[in-house]
């Protein structure tokens, strides 16, 4: 009994997943053309992956996300870079024009994709008496909506920047065989 009802949810997998809405003018006859049309339009998929032990690992420096936040913050100091917790926060940075302002931003990733909701960003400003009492206020509305834009617009240049070479590498590989 059990194992037809695993048959059953097979067939049923199976033949759900299939697509009957092609159209067969739309499909290139060329085996090749077809993996060059679906790697363009961000399909498809490979059981064993597509790095053969080349010696390539994807680090933190692979999500354009990323690396476009710390290009963007690299005049400022550092306290914490966290990729796995997805965390950057700056040291309290004041420019030599106001001694008694200093500024910290905070960066959440919330998602790897390049959009707008995928990061968190707050600004906070420090400001402080001769008297050394500083008080610490959350600014984030202005500054931290320049600073996603500007993340946002190196992050999707380096993102086409790293799929044109994937596609290039992709098709080249495929192009030998």
């Amino acid at each position: 009994m059990s194992s037809k009802i695993l048959i059953l949810f097979i067939l049923f997998v199976f033949l759900g997943s299939c697509n009957s809405n092609t159209d067969a003018r739309k499909v290139p006859p060329n085996w090749k053309d077809r993996v060059q049309k679906n790697i363009e339009e961000g399909r498809g998929f490979r059981l064993m992956g597509d790095k053969k032990n080349t010696g390539e690992f994807d680090f933190a420096s692979s999500n354009e996300l990323w690396r476009a936040s710390l290009d963007t913050l690299e005049f400022m100091p550092l306290a914490l870079a966290n990729y796995s917790g997805g965390i950057i926060v700056t040291d309290w940075y004041s420019d030599s024009d106001s001694n008694n302002e200093s500024v910290k931003i905070s960066i959440r990733f919330l998602s790897n994709e390049v959009r707008s909701d995928a990061l968190a960003v707050k600004v906070f400003y420090k400001n402080c008496s001769v008297q050394q009492t500083c008080k610490i206020t959350d600014r984030s509305s202005v500054l931290s909506t320049e600073l996603t834009k500007k993340i946002l617009t190196k992050a999707a240049v380096y993102e086409s920047e790293n799929q044109g070479k994937k596609n290039k590498k992709y098709i080249n590989e495929r192009l030998k065989k």
